[in-house]
């Protein structure tokens, strides 16, 4: 069975469904992964040590503090060397940023955007360019596996879970590669609050709530938690309600939720005004624009 038949073949034990993303949002692991992991191996692997410190400024701008905030890896790459490309301070040190039609391309058609969908495309279109993103994401996933350990979930997000679970059937929702993902959740003994992990290899996070969900339980039965932009996105292609975790403010969020947005969601009063107010708070909490524009 293929991971979208496993999405596809999940049935409702309950009358709701929550999805929840892991990294940024159950876990406090976002800001390690990027700022030791991701960002010194991109720096590593595209010759930007000359630009190293602008390229570690937009990368954290790109992966924590704006809405492109949670986005694949493969998507942040190409908007980081879009923004350093533009920036005058890199044009102006001569240095010599890639670009990189061949994954733009790749990342275009692909949905599973993964390491197991990267390499078969690499096996077969014999790409150099793609063969060196590969070979930065497998160092990427070393770095985290080797650095990332011992990171406990945001207070609040254990009583939550099992909160949920009386009367929701609850997935991981998440574009971190699935290994990951059940480390982490093996590593808190989380594992048995949630039904399902659904990491990239299972399509987008958009993919994970359509096969998952779809068709599968009443108008304003499903929610997705998530800390990102791109979360409220899959929730809002599926017709979902979303309950923001404020980057900043993780704690505030889960404990909201916990003594008040399950309340809402399972009363039938989130949708309307209360997710409003949400949606407003969370969009003030991550900029468009960055900082040195």
């Amino acid at each position: 069975m293929d991971n979208v038949e496993k999405l596809t073949r999940f049935q409702p034990e309950h009358e709701f469904f929550i999805g929840i993303d892991s990294d940024g949002c159950v876990f406090d692991s976002m800001e390690i992964k990027q700022k030791e992991c991701f960002c010194p191996a991109v720096i590593k692997h595209y010759g930007l040590q000359v630009v190293s410190k602008y390229a570690r400024e937009v990368w954290e701008f790109v992966n924590l503090y704006s809405k492109t905030r949670g986005c694949n890896r493969f998507l942040a790459v190409q908007h980081c060397l879009n923004f350093l490309r533009e920036r005058p301070e890199v044009q102006a040190r001569g240095a010599r940023i890639p670009e990189l039609p061949e994954l733009c391309a790749w990342t275009a058609e692909e949905s599973k955007l993964g390491n197991p969908a990267l390499e078969a495309k690499v096996q077969s279109s014999g790409s150099k360019e793609l063969a060196a993103v590969y070979k930065w994401s497998l160092e990427v996933n070393e770095r985290v596996a080797d650095l990332v350990y011992g990171v406990p979930p945001f207070p609040g997000v254990r009583e939550m879970l099992a909160k949920g679970r009386e009367k929701a059937d609850l997935i991981v929702v998440s574009q971190t590669p699935l290994e990951a993902l059940v480390r982490e959740w093996e590593e808190n003994k989380l594992t048995d609050l949630v039904k399902l992990i659904a990491g990239q290899e299972y399509g987008t996070k958009t993919e994970h709530l359509k096969y998952a969900a779809g068709g599968k339980y009443g108008p304003d039965k499903v929610l997705m938690i998530g800390d990102a932009p791109g979360d409220f996105k899959a929730a809002n292609a599926n017709d979902a309600l979303f309950f923001p975790v404020i980057p900043g403010g993780e704690e505030d969020s889960w404990s909201r939720l916990l003594n008040e947005g399950l309340e809402h969601f399972f009363n039938g009063s989130f949708a309307g005004a209360y997710q409003k107010q949400l949606l407003d708070e969370f969009d003030r909490a991550l900029p468009e624009k960055p900082p040195w524009k």
